[in-house]
């Protein structure tokens, strides 16, 4: 049996609940990890296949990612153990059940992920009175809806690329998993003039050389058909997405889809992790030994839980696009920074920055963190 305590450290987690609700087929993990700075904010990610210790290793990487941004929030996930493509009848039926047992987790507020989206927030809002990433119709600032992750991801990028003295304009961009942050930083490279030459899904890559035409993917996506029923490109497997060369590669679907077995197939100058935790510390690790710089997910990525937060305090989309940016540009800087004036990785350098905001937090509470 895993054991996601053997992870545990000084900072968390917090709580670690696991749910069974037989009678709706309700199988669940909420991970909190961290509140020093204040109510956890993390989404709900459904998968058939997602583990305890999946959960909380993306609940420290909230964390992380909250602390890292400046936020009044902690870290936290949930993942619910379901296919995500069930009959929506069905799939509201499951996340209203969620909703109501976790109705008395007061210091952790749900938001979007892989398998869920403004909608199922709707749901969980109206069974609890909490949650981020709502539809506009009530109030909200769809997240997903508006590209707000691969917004910041492509600030982070550009400021890498102006770093790594890549142009944008007709840089190749290969990027794993064209779901809801893949299909928009494809769609806001493009606008800078960056080509995509190959994409996956679930279903497989797609691939062409001269630049696949972004908008006419999206569209396809939108009907809910794969990559490779588009009548151009050349169709290969899920994983051949590694194998393509590119400037820019983006893994934007699960976690460690990188890792020790597979690194030395990846030939690019820069990763910008668009999913969390997409790599494997080794594989970050070998990948910068090979001159390859690999942008850390809860800096880069931290576009929708920046949009989340000023959503949370009322603000404007406009107010989130305007933070996501300064946000992220500045402290991707203080990343490249502190990794070429002690050549750390950028890894230890993004966590250095948000485990001292953390831990001085932390010095402000008497009991919990």
């Amino acid at each position: 049996m895993e054991d996601p305590f053997r992870l545990a450290d000084d900072l968390g987690p917090l709580k670690l609940v696991h749910i069974w609700l037989p009678t709706v087929g309700l199988k669940a993990v909420v991970a909190i990890d961290n509140i020093a700075c204040g109510p956890a904010v993390g989404g709900v990610r459904m998968a058939q296949d997602v583990t305890s210790e999946e959960a909380f290793r993306l609940a420290r990487a909230m964390s992380f990612k909250n602390a890292a941004a400046g936020l009044p929030h902690g870290g936290g996930k949930s993942v619910i153990c379901a296919d995500p493509k069930m009959p929506l009848d069905d799939k509201e039926r499951l996340i209203r059940a969620f909703a109501t047992v976790i109705a008395d987790l007061a210091d952790y507020i749900p938001g979007p992920d892989m398998g869920t989206d403004e909608l199922a927030m709707g749901w969980i809002h109206d069974e609890i009175g909490r949650a981020v990433g709502l539809p506009r119709e009530l109030g909200g600032i769809p997240l997903d809806e508006i590209g707000a992750t691969a917004f910041g991801l492509v600030a982070a990028i550009d400021v890498a690329a102006q770093h790594l003295e890549l142009p944008l304009a007709g840089a190749r961009v290969v990027i794993q998993g064209f779901g809801s942050v893949g299909k928009h930083a494809a769609r806001f490279l493009a606008e800078k003039g960056a080509v995509l030459v190959a994409a996956s899904d679930t279903q497989g890559t797609i691939v062409d050389d001269d630049g696949l035409d972004v908008a006419e993917l999206i569209a396809l996506k939108g009907e809910g058909r794969p990559l490779r029923e588009h009548p151009c490109g050349k169709k290969l497997a899920g994983d051949a997405v590694i194998d393509i060369p590119c400037d820019i590669w983006i893994p934007a679907a699960r976690p460690d889809v990188i890792n020790a077995g597979n690194f030395s197939r990846l030939r690019t100058k820069l990763v910008a992790q668009g999913a969390n935790i997409p790599c494997t510390p080794e594989a970050e690790a070998a990948l910068a030994a090979r001159g390859v710089l690999v942008l850390p997910d809860f800096i880069a990525n931290a576009g929708g839980v920046i949009c989340a937060a000023i959503e949370y305090q009322g603000g404007s989309e406009a107010s989130a696009f305007a933070a996501i940016d300064e946000k992220i540009r500045t402290n991707i800087r203080a990343v490249l920074d502190r990794t070429a004036a002690s050549r750390m990785l950028p890894r230890a350098a993004a966590v250095g920055l948000a485990k001292t905001r953390i831990e001085r937090a932390m010095r402000t509470r008497r009991w919990e963190h």
